[in-house]
C-alpha cells in the first residue's frame, strides 16, 4: 500500500497475459486507506435520509419557487421540510388508494419544481421505483421508457401533458392515470378520459390522499430506489438501476468527504436548481441538501434568464456543466471589452497578482483580497454575491475557464467525474488545490478506481504516465441495466464497471480525463453524441459520399467534414450555374451551404436532437478511402488521424461559427 498526496494505492497492478488487457494500480480516497467506511444503519434508505432531516429541520426553508403574477417573476416562495413532508405523505396515500403496490415504476415528467421532489420523495416512503421521463433524449424517447418500464403513472408538467396525449406517445395508452404538476385544461382531461386514462390536478390529488391516509412502506437498502435512462449508442435509451445503498451511499460520502475541510455545509446554503432533475448530478445534489437541511430553489424554467433568478435566490452553491461556465467567462470578457484601457488592463494585472498567491498554495479567499474588492467581487455578483462553491461536471471543463473562476468568482471551484452508472461522483477534486486544476481529482469515498488497458488505442496502464480505461467499483456503482442483461454484461466485468472514458493517472493520485474509448463523446453542455450512429444517419444524404463527424468535449456544436457525392454535386452545380472540377466546387461557399442543408434534411427526417445537429462543414473533394493513412484495411475511421489532417481547418471552423454566434 502506497500514499500518493490525494489517492492511496491499495493494489498493484499488473501485466495482461495471453492476450487479457494489462490493469493498472487500485486507487481509493485516503478517507477509505482502511476499507470504506461502515455504513449507518439508521440512514440506509433514500427515504431514511429524508425523514431523518424532517425531523431535524421540520420549520426549515427546503423548497422554492417564484411565480409569475402581474406580467413578471415574483420573489421566492418557500415550503418547510414539513410542509413538503406532509404532501409528501398525502400523495403517496393518493397512490396506494389507486392500488398502487410496491415496486411500481412511477413515472416524473417535467421540468425542475418542488411538484417533482414531493413525487419523488412519495415514491422512496413507498417502495415504489421512481423512472423520470427525460424527453431531450429523443422524440420517442418518453414513449419507449413507458413501455420499457412498465410505467401505470405519470407526474406530469402541465407544459408537457399534451405531448404525453400526442398521438405519437403510442404507449401512454397503458397509463392508468396522469397527475398534473399543476392543473388540467378541460381538453386534456377529455382527452385523458378517452384513452382510460384518470386525470387529476395536483390539489385533487392530494386531497384523495387527506382522505384515504396510508402507512408509508419503506423500502430496504437492496431495493431499486430509481431507474434513469440515459442515452444509448444507436439511440435507444438503457435504464440504469440505482438502489437505495447507492443513494445513501453517494449522500454520506459527502458527508465524510466535506469533514476533511476547514468551510463546512450549513443550514444557511441555498443551492439553485436548474439542471435536468432527470440528471444524476442535479438529483444527487439535492438529495444531499436535504439530507443537511438547506434549501433548494427551483429557476423558473427559462435558462437565458437564470442569472435574473439567481439576483433573486442569491445562491451559495452552483453545478453546472461546462457550457454553464463558458458562458459565464463570455460575459464577463465581453464586459471587459466595454472598459477603458487602464481599467481593463488593471483587471489582469489583479488577476495575475491573486492567481500568483494561489500558485503558492494560498487559499483563494485569503490570495489577494485586494483583487476581490477592486476586481472580482462584481463578478461575485454576476452569481447573486453569495456563492461559496461551483461544481462543474456532465463533460471536462477547460483548464482556461476553470482558472478563471478560481481567480475571480470569489469562491471554491472544483471538477468531479461520474455517470448516472456511479450514481454521481466516482471521483472529486479538493478545493483550493491548484495542482488539480484541469483534473477530476481522487476516487471518491465510497469508490474504487482502477485504469485498464486499450492497446488499440496505445493506452497502457502501466506506462509512464499510466492511461487507460477508467474502471470503477464500490458502493455507489449500479447493480445492471433494466432488462438488458447482455449490456449488463459488457459493462461490468469482474465487479468493475468500464465507464469508456480514458483517463490518465497523475503523479498525486488523481485522475485526468483525456479521451473517449467508444466513438462516443460528451459535448460541453453534458449530452452524449453516438459519432458512427450519425456518421450512418449522415451519410445517407444524396450528396455525401462520405463524411467524418467530429465533436470536442469542450465546444457545444458539432462539424463534419464531407466528401461530396460527385456525381449529385455535378448535378447541383449545372443546376446552379457554376462550372469546374469537384476540387474547385468543394472551395464554393453556395456548395458549402447546400451541403449543410441536406445535412439539416437529414436530421429532421431522422428526428436527431438539436445537439445532434451538423453546425460546420469543411468539403474535401475525395472519400477518406483514397488515402489509406486516414482509414483501416476495413474502412473504419482513423479519428486521430482525420484530426490531424484536418486540425487547422477545425481550428479555424470553430472559430467562425463562435464568432457567428455571438454576433
Amino acid at each position: 500500500m502506497s500514499m500518493n498526496k490525494f489517492g492511496l494505492k491499495v493494489e498493484e497492478g499488473k501485466e495482461g497475459k495471453n492476450g487479457e488487457p494489462s490493469i493498472g494500480p487500485v486507487y481509493r480516497n485516503p478517507i477509505a486507506k482502511n476499507g470504506f467506511p461502515s455504513a449507518d444503519p439508521d440512514l440506509s434508505t433514500a427515504w431514511q435520509l429524508f425523514r431523518s432531516a424532517v425531523e431535524k429541520y421540520p420549520g426549515n426553508r427546503m423548497l422554492g419557487w417564484r411565480d409569475f403574477k402581474d406580467g413578471k417573476w415574483g420573489p421566492y416562495n418557500w415550503k418547510t421540510y414539513k410542509e413538503a413532508y406532509e404532501e409528501i405523505l398525502q400523495t403517496g396515500s393518493a397512490l396506494r388508494a389507486h392500488g398502487i403496490e410496491p415496486g411500481a415504476r412511477i413515472g416524473i415528467y417535467g421540468a425542475n419544481c418542488p411538484q417533482w421532489i414531493v413525487a419523488m420523495e412519495a415514491c422512496s416512503a413507498h417502495s415504489l421505483i421512481c423512472v423520470p421521463l427525460y424527453d431531450t433524449l429523443g422524440s420517442g424517447a418518453v414513449d419507449f421508457i413507458i413501455e420499457h418500464a412498465e410505467i401505470d403513472i405519470v407526474f406530469v408538467q402541465d407544459k408537457k401533458v399534451k405531448e404525453l396525449l400526442n398521438a405519437e406517445c403510442t404507449h401512454a395508452k397503458r397509463l392508468k392515470l396522469i397527475v398534473c404538476f399543476t392543473s388540467l385544461q378541460q381538453e386534456e382531461k377529455d382527452k385523458a378520459v378517452s384513452m382510460n386514462i384518470k386525470p387529476y390536478s395536483w390539489n385533487e390529488f392530494l386531497n384523495m390522499g387527506k382522505e384515504n391516509p396510508s402507512e408509508p412502506s419503506p423500502p430496504q437498502p437492496l431495493d431499486i430506489c430509481t431507474i434513469m435512462y440515459t442515452s444509448g449508442t444507436s439511440g435507444e435509451p438503457k435504464g440504469v438501476i440505482l438502489t437505495h445503498e447507492n443513494m445513501t451511499a453517494s449522500v454520506t460520502g459527502v458527508d465524510h468527504f466535506m469533514e476533511e475541510f476547514e468551510d463546512k455545509m450549513t443550514v444557511d446554503d441555498v443551492y439553485i436548481s436548474f439542471l435536468p432533475l432527470a440528471h444524476i448530478l442535479d438529483r444527487m445534489i439535492e438529495e444531499f441538501f436535504f439530507h443537511r437541511g438547506a434549501s433548494v430553489g427551483y429557476f423558473h424554467g427559462n435558462i437565458n434568464e437564470i442569472q435574473e433568478d439567481m439576483m433573486e435566490l442569491k445562491p451559495t452553491f452552483l453545478a453546472g456543466v461546462p457550457r454553464v461556465y463558458e458562458k459565464v467567462h463570455e460575459g464577463v470578457l465581453k464586459a471587459l471589452e466595454e472598459l477603458n484601457p487602464f481599467r481593463r488592463h488593471m483587471f489582469h494585472v489583479l488577476y495575475n497578482f491573486k492567481l500568483k498567491w494561489m500558485n503558492l498554495g494560498y487559499k483563494q479567499k485569503y490570495a489577494s483580497r485586494l483583487a476581490d474588492l477592486l476586481a472580482f467581487r462584481k463578478v461575485k455578483n454576476r452569481l447573486g454575491g453569495r456563492i461559496r462553491l461551483i461544481v462543474s461536471g456532465g463533460a471536462p471543463l477547460s483548464t482556461e475557464v476553470e482558472e478563471f473562476l478560481r481567480v475571480t468568482s470569489c469562491g471554491f471551484v472544483l471538477q468531479g467525474y461520474g455517470l448516472t452508472e456511479t450514481c454521481g461522483l466516482a471521483t472529486i477534486g479538493h478545493p483550493d488545490e491548484m495542482c488539480m486544476l484541469g483534473t477530476v481529482g481522487p476516487p471518491f469515498v465510497f469508490t474504487e478506481v482502477r485504469l485498464e488497458e486499450v492497446p488499440e488505442m496505445g493506452y497502457d496502464p502501466l506506462a509512464d504516465p499510466p492511461r487507460g480505461e477508467i474502471c470503477v467499483r464500490g458502493r455507489t456503482t449500479f447493480t445492471g441495466y433494466y432488462k438488458n442483461p447482455e449490456l449488463t454484461r459488457e459493462a461490468i466485468k469482474d465487479g468493475w464497471f468500464h465507464t469508456g472514458d480514458i483517463g490518465e493517472m497523475m503523479p498525486n493520485g488523481v485522475v485526468k480525463v483525456i479521451d473517449r474509448k467508444k466513438n462516443v463523446i460528451k459535448l460541453s453542455q453534458g449530452e452524449y453524441v453516438a459519432l458512427e450512429y450519425l456518421e450512418k444517419v449522415y451519410g445517407i444524404a444524396p450528396i455525401v459520399e462520405d463524411i467524418w463527424v467530429y465533436g470536442d468535449s469542450f465546444k457545444s456544436m458539432l462539424i463534419a467534414v464531407v466528401a461530396p457525392h460527385e456525381g449529385n454535386t455535378k448535378k447541383w452545380a449545372d443546376k446552379n450555374g457554376h462550372k469546374g472540377s469537384i476540387t474547385e466546387l468543394c472551395s464554393l461557399q453556395d456548395l458549402n451551404q447546400y451541403v449543410l442543408l441536406e445535412l439539416k434534411s437529414a436530421a429532421e427526417r431522422n428526428k436527431l436532437r438539436g445537439f445532434e445537429n451538423i453546425k460546420g462543414v469543411i468539403l474535401e473533394p475525395q472519400p477518406f478511402e483514397f488515402d489509406k493513412e486516414l482509414v483501416t484495411a476495413t474502412m473504419k475511421k482513423r479519428r486521430e488521424r482525420l484530426l490531424k489532417r484536418y486540425k487547422l481547418e477545425i481550428d479555424d471552423l470553430y472559430k467562425r461559427l463562435n464568432a457567428a454566434a455571438k454576433r
